[in-house]
């Protein structure tokens, strides 16, 4: 089991932290946010790229970090997932937190009604976008024998029927559900588990989705808060969720999102 202390008295710190980061497509990435978050506090990182195109806009952040590990991970390709953890049990031997913060829906699919979504669509978004992260907590566990923390990233479509989100509703409904029952399993160990609900940030991903600029303008207008929330935001969060202050936090949708939940 992790150590149970009280941290209260002190700041967070990730100082002797190791943590992995799946899902910085460049430096507009929520995983981005949450990596400078973590390193800013001490972590220290493995990053992962999704392939060949995209490593020339990773590497160089992942440097930044100093991250020992900058490895290709496409979870869709055989072994690439296994091999990163088999290169952080190398390096390492352990780990005390994983972000998962990737999604996929082929765009014929994300772009037309539930109903008319494919079986084949389905499945591909069920796979890279949910599956993918109980992969990931399967890899993860045993090198967490200290205890640790898994993060996915969700949205609030997930809860509520959100305009030209689609079938990446249903998807994050799934990893919402995933990621509570992860966490019972998983708690016995010390091992939590929470998924964080960013509102909209204009992303790479985020871009793929029809009319989001009219989605941030609402959002801009008509949130408690009355403004976006950034990559830094959802990063300052994520950090606090992954260190010791959380220790008795786990199976929680943390919204960051200026409190559009809150709303009819």
């Amino acid at each position: 089991m992790t150590n149970q202390g009280n941290s209260s008295t002190t700041s967070i710190n990730l100082a002797g932290k190791k943590g992995l980061v799946i899902g910085i497509a460049n430096d507009q990435s929520i995983a981005y946010g949450c990596a400078k978050a973590m390193h800013a506090l001490g972590a220290e990182l493995a990053i992962t790229y999704l392939n060949e195109h995209s490593e020339p806009f990773v590497r160089p952040l992942a440097e930044q970090f100093g991250s020992p590990l900058i490895l290709p991970c496409d979870v869709e390709k055989p072994g690439q997932l296994e091999a990163v953890f088999a290169a952080i049990k190398k390096q390492w031997r352990q780990l005390d937190f994983a972000l998962h913060a990737i999604a996929y829906a082929p765009k014929e699919d994300l772009h037309g009604r539930v109903i008319d979504c494919s079986a084949a669509g389905f499945a591909r978004a069920m796979d890279v976008s949910c599956h993918s992260f109980i992969r990931m907590a399967r890899l993860a566990e045993p090198l967490m024998g200290q205890g640790g923390a898994l993060l996915t990233l969700s949205y609030y479509g997930a809860q509520k029927v959100i305009d030209h989100y689609n079938i990446m509703g249903p998807v994050k409904a799934a990893l919402e559900s995933v990621m509570r029952q992860m966490a019972v399993e998983l708690g016995p160990q010390g091992i939590r588990v929470h998924a964080l609900s960013p509102g909209p940030i204009l992303t790479r991903a985020a871009s793929g989705i029809e009319h989001f600029d009219e989605l941030l303008e609402q959002v801009a207008q008509h949130s408690p808060q009355h403004h976006l929330v950034s990559i830094d935001d959802v990063g300052a969060v994520a950090a606090g969720v992954v260190s010791d202050w959380s220790l008795h936090m786990t199976g929680n949708v943390v919204f960051v999102d200026g409190g559009c939940h809150v709303l009819g």
